[in-house]
């Protein structure tokens, strides 16, 4: 271990409180590197370990009949295998047929493709009028590629987590460590975005911000929300001075974005635009504050006009805390706190979307306090969400299942309670962690121990007058 590193058994209460019972805190010759078994590699085998009991709690759904939703095993990866047109033998977006177009952005749409072409090398059955049983026995298959490939971006999320804050590489044993991981790895293909995106935060705060707007701009072409992180980094890069690594991270990201997503673009229009009218037309959906108030009888009208009005207010706010704030704040926590909005604000949660914020989360406020009331919100959400879907949750009367009302509500809560923690770090710097003494911000790159621009300072000075 690195001088100077963070052991967890030292600085943080609870694991100082728990750590007797796996051995007791870290001794001398660990401290001291000696042993193979850094933090990085540890944190890897745990990732490893972790992602592979929730693959285990998927497996009873991988036999026709379970009821998916009791058993709380449900994943898209084999139901859109067939419901797409995969299992056809047919690429997405470029080929269609008696089925909807694929409702994700083209990055994850290659990434369907490719593993479709290994599912079919491996020996699955394909092509037009498969029997049910073939069916299943291809997607199957192709959920076991799944598997494999999704553990691998989960491995490099990890990686680039012990990366990004090189004094705390044990912060990343919350990521690899999380029961929310297990539990939601394999519903969808959000792993691909979430390791996209860890790996643009690294290469930012390695001080490469061209390779970083690569990184996030190929995570957009995946999934919407990398692209929110360029609003804190473009008003932290305004107070301190450094709009030409922004432009440098701005450009790499838009012609990353526009390569990837062109050749669908041109090749099928309508296709490519799948996405934004299917996102643009859904009503509330589960998991947001929305769905629940539709089902409790109180329909917003103009909702798409509402959620952005909020949206953008709730990112003004972080605007504002980003420019007068009275030390610039560290771009881990304005970067959680902007996905936080998002995700609370939007018109819908799924159990996945866990993966977004999880990373985040240990950038922002490391403390294994704040995991422990973010993990529990969202386990809550997880099995309720389920049990909601499938009707366990409906009472006798046949009535509202208010208890899955509730569970969002607790998401809602908690996950609002860590981004308060975050402000609050952000007003009153010696709260904030990660700023040791003589630390500024290790993931904030060429903004690490920057000052002020003097424009800011003269405004911030007529403001307190």
């Amino acid at each position: 271990m690195q001088s100077g590193t963070d052991a967890p058994s030292v600085s943080d209460g609870f694991v100082r409180t728990v750590s007797p019972l796996l051995g007791g805190p870290i001794g001398r010759h660990a401290a001291e590197g000696r042993s193979w078994w850094n933090p990085g590699r540890v944190a890897l085998l745990v990732a490893l370990l972790v992602y592979l009991l929730g693959f285990l709690q998927k497996l009873p759904c991988r036999v026709a009949g379970v009821d998916q939703f009791k058993w709380m095993c449900y994943t898209d990866i084999p139901l859109l295998y067939v419901g797409r047109g995969l299992a056809q033998g047919n690429t997405p977006y470029l080929d269609t047929g008696n089925y909807p177009v694929l409702e994700y952005p083209v990055l994850t749409g290659y990434f369907l493709e490719f593993e479709r072409l290994i599912t079919v090398a491996l020996g699955a059955p394909t092509g037009i009028g498969l029997s049910e049983a073939s069916q299943n026995a291809a997607a199957l298959t192709f959920f076991y590629v799944n598997a494999v490939l999704l553990a691998a971006l989960l491995l490099i999320t990890v990686w680039a987590q012990v990366r990004t804050v090189p004094h705390r590489p044990w912060d990343a044993m919350m990521l690899a460590a999380s029961p929310c991981v297990a539990a939601t790895a394999l519903i969808n293909w959000d792993l691909l975005p979430v390791a996209l995106t860890a790996l643009g935060c690294m290469f930012w705060a390695r001080r490469q911000p061209a390779a970083a707007g690569i990184l996030l701009g190929l995570g957009m072409a995946a999934k919407l929300y990398p692209a929110l992180l360029l609003g804190p980094l473009l008003l932290l890069c305004l107070r301190s001075r450094r709009m030409t690594a922004f432009a440098s991270l701005l450009g790499a990201f838009v012609i990353t974005w526009g390569v990837t997503n062109l050749p669908v673009l041109l090749l099928a229009p309508r296709e490519w635009m799948s996405f934004w009218t299917f996102n643009s037309d859904r009503s509330g959906d589960l998991g947001s504050i929305w769905y629940v108030l539709s089902l409790a009888g109180h329909q917003v009208p103009q909702l798409n006009l509402v959620n952005a009005l909020i949206l953008i207010g709730g990112c003004l706010a972080i605007g504002l805390l980003i420019m007068f704030a009275p030390r610039r704040p560290r771009f881990g926590p304005v970067a959680f706190l902007v996905v936080a909005v998002f995700l609370m604000t939007n018109k819908v949660y799924s159990p996945q979307y866990v993966l977004w914020l999880l990373p985040l989360l240990i950038l922002a406020r490391p403390k294994w306090r704040e995991w422990l009331i973010f993990s529990a919100g969202e386990l809550i959400y997880f099995g309720a969400i389920w049990w909601h879907l499938g009707g366990q949750l409906t009472p006798g009367d046949s009535g509202p299942d208010k208890l899955y009302w509730f569970s969002v509500l607790v998401r809602l809560a908690t996950q609002g309670w860590v981004a308060a923690i975050v402000v609050r770090d952000i007003l009153r710097p010696e709260h904030d962690i990660v700023r040791a003494p003589g630390i500024d911000d290790p993931t904030g790159g060429v903004l690490d121990r920057t000052e002020d621009a003097a424009w800011l300072l003269r405004l911030r000075a007529r403001v307190t007058v």
